[in-house]
């Protein structure tokens, strides 16, 4: 209803609920992350997984309740990522500790369900609410539910944790429990020829890594990307455990299988395009070209990879950037638009209802996304458009839920202390 500026650069508002001021204060990028973690351990905290967070009353986070998501594994072991690279730039004494509890939250989802190698999606203790979806099953004693149908996010996401636990925490008990349920879970894939098989003794929808599934219609479109899932557990296996069975295994993934040359036909096979596969891919893409060291794969791979990049380059996304960098050291990318990004993330990040499409300097895509949704070309600034993780697509302008949930900020603290360690994030 009325704006008055004020002598510091602040200003007066008027609105019809009342009168608020705005005012713009220096905050770095560590006091950003900072906030993001203390925040995560009063309103995300559900046993050590990061969840949800849901607001009874729109916008009063006083009234924040957690719930079990169905990617609980991938959320929780992306907030590890982020205490173990958090950890690796700082040695503080505070991330070890968060990192070993996620940590040890995400492998118990593998032992919760009381089959080897087989990972929930997540678990509540009985009499808890239950979401209405998903496939549920109570342990033996009772004393928990846990989510099956688990995807190939969990593994993706339990794999990417494991392996920088792994190489960054001085945990040698840590590592014990790591080696053991990468073992596990790398046996039951290949015991049941590349796939996950659930309780009911059928593969999950979505855990599914063969040639067989390769052939299929629907496989035919996710083979690029489950074929470089296959090859980075397979790599991150051998490296956690030592086993020779894996590389052997992996070897015959490269060799006579073809894994590689799959992996690269990614553009070819894409029937549409879908950001929460780029999030796996991306996360799968870096422990495998962490480890492998044979420039004939090498090369192979980036190539693969350069294909997923040819969309994401336009996204200015600072997880997406450092993982390419840390993937392909001699490719010229700017990372001052994935800075910038990190910059203007909000720190409210309630999700509130945002709309965009009225606006004059939004260029349009001509088809719709892949949920029928209007799309812009235009990348608006990530403070200007609805709060989403890196699975979202940010071309989407509309979006939120009017208040009612609470996102816990893991979208930006993997970047940013993944940034510091390989030191593309200045230290401050």
């Amino acid at each position: 209803m009325a704006m008055v500026p004020d002598a510091s650069g602040g200003m007066w508002v008027r609105t019809q609920t009342g009168v608020a001021h705005i005012e713009l204060r220096p905050f770095s990028l560590e006091q950003k992350a900072e906030y993001f973690e203390n925040r995560i351990g009063v309103r995300h905290d559900r046993y050590g997984m990061v969840a949800p967070s849901e607001l009874a009353v729109a916008g009063q986070l006083a009234s924040s309740r957690t719930r079990s998501d169905d990617n609980d594994g991938l959320w929780t072991a992306m907030y590890g990522a982020a205490e173990c690279f958090r950890y690796a730039a700082t040695k503080s004494p505070e991330s070890l500790e968060r990192a070993r509890r996620a940590t040890r939250a995400v492998l118990f989802l593998e032992h919760v369900t009381g089959r080897p190698g087989f990972p929930a999606r997540s678990y509540i203790r009985t009499g808890e609410p239950r979401p209405a979806d998903g496939e549920w099953h109570r342990t033996a004693h009772g004393a928990y539910e846990w989510r099956g149908d688990t995807s190939s996010d969990e593994i993706v996401g339990h794999f990417f944790l494991y392996s920088l636990a792994y190489d960054l925490l001085p945990d040698e008990a840590l590592r014990k429990e790591i080696r053991g349920a990468v073992a596990r879970i790398m046996d039951h894939i290949l015991t049941n020829r590349y796939e996950l098989v659930d309780v009911t003794g059928k593969p999950t929808k979505w855990g599914r890594w063969s040639p067989e599934y390769f052939a299929t219609p629907e496989g035919r479109p996710d083979a690029p990307l489950n074929a470089v899932e296959l090859l980075s557990f397979l790599c991150v296996s051998h490296h956690v455990t030592g086993d020779e069975a894996y590389l052997r295994e992996y070897r015959k993934l490269t060799g006579e299988l073809h894994y590689p040359e799959i992996a690269a036909r990614y553009s070819e096979l894409r029937e549409e395009l879908n950001y929460s596969d780029e999030e796996l891919a991306m996360l799968s893409f870096y422990p495998l070209l962490q480890y492998e060291t044979d420039p004939a794969l090498l090369t192979r791979y980036r190539a693969a990879l350069d294909q997923w990049w040819a969309n994401m380059r336009r996204e200015e996304n600072p997880l997406w950037t450092f993982i390419y960098l840390a993937c392909n050291p001699a490719a010229a990318v700017d990372t001052a638009a994935a800075l910038e990004t990190l910059r203007n993330i909000p720190l409210d990040l309630v999700s509130w209802t945002v709309s965009n499409s009225h606006r004059r300097d939004i260029q349009w895509e001509p088809g719709l996304d892949r949920f029928g949704k209007r799309q812009a070309q235009t990348l608006l600034p990530a403070d200007e458009r609805p709060v989403m993780k890196w699975n979202g697509n940010p071309f989407v302008v509309d979006g939120g839920d009017g208040g009612r949930s609470e996102d816990d900020g893991t979208f930006f603290l993997l970047p940013y202390w993944m940034g510091r360690h390989l030191k593309f994030v200045p230290g401050y």
